[in-house]
């Protein structure tokens, strides 16, 4: 399937599609199927019958059935309705939609990202997206440079042109940035060390349950050859009342990287729907199914991750980004934590003034 044209607001969305010998005499809501594999059957079915999903030139209604011929060219509009809500005790959550821009000038442009916020359109989260957003805000193609995950909030770098995005992507697949994450964890007494600082070195690789990937990363030994390699410095900056608070060094941007080093070391992260319990607690979340009971298992919506700075080469000199901590972690830090948000202030900066931030 060729993606002719493609168009983003942050209302609605609008492809076109050229349908190849592939797909001759293929069902019309099969064929669309092929892209949305994120979108039931039905919920297809239903916008071939609101007429937004078409061929164009095709004389006639259409129907799900309605045969593709190749060379076809097929119309897709997406409006933005409820794709991308998110719900917390059965109650929608009120999203931020809005990024504060830390950094902007020709070249890039550095954010930091609300959480919730996707970088790029993928799957379902089409709308609520940083490089949606910023193209509309900066009147200019957006490049992503690197990514995080969509419940992740902090520090986020693009670039405004595709010879400014080579040089600082080029900087990231040889690992050169230096990355500093925030997070709150929960302690597991039965494998946490006691450390206050350590290196976790675990190789990573993707679950593979009877051919169905899921979005779940399992760790392999740390002498093992498989997977692939990943390394993450920690250093926790408070304990107290069974969590800590801490900071997170990646020196590998590995999927999900902090996340599963962390729960290995008996740090998961609080809020985290995949690792603090296990992926039977994702998918209820995902189903609307999640218990009383797992909502107080999480204690937040998402899980308790920020990039809170970024330090990259710039026009010939070292330059940092910094994100300050979101207010939903704040407020989880005031209620579970006597440490003042003066003195955690402090110690990250000591923190990141000694790993040269």
């Amino acid at each position: 399937m060729t993606i002719i044209d493609k168009k983003f607001s942050q209302n609605s969305y609008q492809v076109t599609y050229l349908a190849s010998d592939e797909h001759h005499a293929m069902r019309l809501d099969k064929f669309i199927g092929l892209y949305l594999n994120c979108f039931s059957r039905q919920t297809i079915q239903a916008k071939i019958t609101n007429k937004e999903i078409y061929i164009k030139g095709r004389i006639g209604s259409h129907k799900p059935s309605t045969t593709i011929h190749s060379g076809d060219i097929v119309s897709l509009t997406i409006h933005k309705t409820i794709h991308e809500d998110e719900y917390w005790h059965g109650k929608k959550i009120k999203l931020n939609l809005t990024p504060t821009i830390i950094y902007e000038d020709q070249f890039i442009v550095v954010i930091s990202k609300p959480p919730y916020m996707a970088t790029h359109p993928t799957g379902r989260h089409i709308f609520n997206c940083a490089t949606v957003y910023l193209e509309t805000h900066s009147n200019c193609k957006i490049k992503s440079i690197h990514r995080i995950d969509r419940e992740t909030s902090g520090v986020l770098l693009f670039a405004k042109n595709s010879q400014i995005a080579s040089v600082i992507t080029n900087q990231f697949e040889n690992a050169k940035p230096q990355k500093c994450y925030f997070f709150i964890s929960k302690i597991n007494t039965d494998t946490f060390n006691g450390k206050l600082t350590f290196t976790a070195s675990q190789r990573l690789r993707a679950l593979d349950d009877k051919g169905i990937k899921r979005v779940e990363i399992l760790p392999f030994p740390q002498d093992s050859s498989e997977g692939k390699m990943a390394q993450t410095d920690f250093h926790l900056l408070h304990i107290e009342n069974n969590h800590a608070l801490g900071l997170a060094f990646p020196k590998t941007g590995r999927q999900h990287q902090i996340r599963v080093h962390a729960k290995v070391h008996g740090l998961p992260l609080v809020g985290d729907k995949i690792y603090l319990r296990g992926f039977e607690v994702f998918q209820r979340f995902k189903d609307k199914l999640a218990t009383k009971e797992d909502h107080e298992l999480l204690q937040i919506p998402r899980h308790a991750l920020h990039a809170l700075a970024l330090k990259i080469e710039y026009q010939n000199k070292p330059k940092t980004f910094r994100s300050p901590l979101p207010n939903d972690l704040i407020e989880w830090i005031d209620k579970f934590m006597s440490i003042s948000l003066d003195k955690l202030g402090t110690m990250i900066d000591q923190s990141l003034t000694k790993y040269q931030f």
